[in-house]
């Protein structure tokens, strides 16, 4: 009986070290913006102040699901320009994310591209406090003369998070790369007036979002990567939602968290996602 408890108590210490062996072993870093780093939800993460990155991000949230050690360099505002040079904050320039890959880093996140397409100027530029026909669309504004404003900034990002793909892949030569998307802001023609936006101009923002997803989508597959899918899940938490099953904010938050970002609920949900996606 003796026996048979020693060799049990052996196996269970030799898994566990296994186990931390491996957790030390790895090396996850996240790279992205806004939507990843988490602006105003608490507690604030206060390595990099200008960066608003909250210490319950989903990467963060990720990395503990994992067990895995993470260093976390997303940042408000960052595109993908600020993947290889320093980023201006309110409170002082940041280094460029790239900083963060090494030789032995073994899992990147990378959510970026937003702020390159100007995604939230478009969305702000949508906001209509008086209804129809008071005000102007920004649907109707954008693409006039059969042209897309937006959708040509948008598919403009494919090339740069290319480079940027193939920046980690040199940088990081064995690390698993997953690329993540952008979640459900809006639901099909809105929710005028509960979220101040037409219901045309509502189709037209999610519909840009959608088209920055599928590039992202396309360029991860063309260049080594894994795409994790956020719009999907965050189907039934847009911003028309109640506060408490919504993943991102209107433009006036009842969360804490940042306008037209993801608030802690979302964080939470992603994290399981990408988490699921990684394992």
């Amino acid at each position: 009986m003796r026996t048979a408890l020693l060799v049990l108590v052996c196996l269970v210490a030799t898994t566990l070290t296994a186990a931390t062996a491996h957790a030390a072993a790895e090396r996850y870093v996240a790279l992205g913006d806004s939507a990843a780093s988490g602006p105003l939800i608490l507690p604030v993460d206060l390595s990099s102040p200008g960066c608003y990155r909250s210490q319950r991000n989903y990467p963060k949230l990720a990395a503990a699901k994992l067990g895995v050690p993470i260093v976390d360099v997303t940042c408000s505002g960052a595109d993908t320009a600020d993947m290889t040079a320093p980023q201006g904050t309110d409170f002082g320039d940041v280094p460029p994310q790239f900083d963060a890959l090494t030789a032995d880093t073994t899992l990147v996140t990378l959510q970026i591209g937003g702020n390159d397409a100007g995604l939230v100027g478009l969305a702000e530029s949508c906001l209509n406090l008086l209804p129809e026909p008071f005000g102007t669309s920004c649907a109707d504004t954008n693409t006039a003369g059969g042209g897309d404003v937006y959708g040509e900034r948008v598919a403009a990002v494919g090339p740069r998070v290319a480079a940027v793909l193939d920046g980690i892949h040199q940088r990081s030569p064995g690390a698993r790369v997953f690329v993540v998307g952008y979640t459900t802001y809006l639901p099909p023609n809105g929710c005028y007036p509960l979220v101040q936006v037409w219901a045309r101009d509502a189709n037209y923002i999610q519909a840009k979002i959608d088209q920055l997803n599928g590039v992202l989508a396309s360029t991860a597959a063309a260049h080594g990567a894994t795409y994790v899918d956020i719009r999907t899940p965050g189907i039934g938490h847009d911003v028309c939602t109640l506060p408490t099953v919504r993943w991102v904010e209107p433009f006036i938050p009842a969360n804490v968290a940042a306008p037209l970002h993801p608030n802690a609920n979302g964080m939470a949900g992603m994290a399981v996602v990408v988490a699921a996606a990684v394992a």
